[in-house]
């Protein structure tokens, strides 16, 4: 049973989401020191069931990242996912459609990104980012909003029902902090490239955007896809989440290793000969 109660994260089904509510800056009333040693744990254990996941090759599994510019989806991808093998593990950023893409519907370059049976794939920004940001910036309306989600929810059931387990994991961080680390790529010279003044002249919607992004939340988190809301405002905290999700997850799916296609002790008695 885990230290760390995740269970309060997880959006239910209907629920509606309130993101301040939800508490940026929980900490689970543990001390760093004691957290990042739990984290250190959470790696190992993930590490021996990924290779399990991978050698088993009967699911496959998505998990989707998202949240506000500077809520540390790239910190959580180098942080966490380096628990797996890298030969089993797919990242895809999803920006701003161009090309085909246009010409097609919204949903076509997703579906070719989701990750085949025994592979990890991550969505570092994903689907949901032509729901979110086109409606923030008011390029369609609620009711469009509305035909979106249930567009999504029906291919998420879809992906679920060939054998995907999807993990939804939304990072919500307080309007102060993401000021503070904007700040840290201004004055940080090694983070300097990741600097955009489109974060900037974005951080002017966030009304807007808390009020879609609970609005998103509510709709589409489902009982087979569901959405967990990472407390991220502490760097710590929200590493230590995600591996508490990702290590239920997989722990719950009873993996097993696959048996070998030759007998065994045959192989033994030849090796012995040789």
């Amino acid at each position: 049973m885990s230290k760390v109660n995740i269970g309060r994260l997880k959006v239910k089904p209907g629920h509606s989401v309130s993101l301040k509510a939800m508490k940026p800056a929980e900490d689970f009333g543990m001390s760093r020191e004691k957290g990042e040693a739990r984290l250190k744990k959470d790696l190992e254990r993930l590490e021996d069931l990924q290779y399990k996941f991978f050698a088993e090759a009967k699911r496959s599994m998505l998990i989707v990242l998202q949240g506000i510019d500077t809520a540390g989806k790239d910190g959580t991808i180098r942080k966490v996912m380096s628990a797996f093998n890298p030969q089993g593990v797919y990242v895809k950023s999803f920006k701003a459609p161009s090309g085909q893409e246009l010409f097609h519907d919204f949903l076509w370059r997703v579906h070719a990104a989701c990750p085949p049976r025994g592979a990890i794939g991550i969505f570092n920004r994903s689907h949901y980012e032509d729901v979110l940001v086109t409606r923030v910036h008011r390029k369609f309306s609620d009711e469009v909003l509305d035909k979106r989600l249930k567009h999504i929810n029906n291919f998420e059931q879809m992906l679920v029902d060939e054998g995907t387990v999807i993990v939804k994991l939304f990072l919500n961080i307080s309007k102060e902090e993401q000021l503070e680390r904007l700040k840290t790529r201004l004055d940080d010279k090694s983070r300097n490239w990741k600097f955009s003044s489109a974060d900037v002249r974005e951080r002017a919607f966030w009304r807007r955007y808390i009020t879609v992004f609970e609005r998103t939340l509510s709709a589409t988190s489902t009982k087979d896809a569901p959405w967990w809301i990472i407390p991220s405002d502490r760097k710590w905290v929200r590493n230590l989440a995600v591996s508490e999700v990702l290590l239920r997850t997989l722990e719950q799916m009873n993996l097993d290793w696959p048996r070998p296609d030759v007998e065994l002790g045959k192989v033994r008695r030849e090796l012995e000969r040789a």
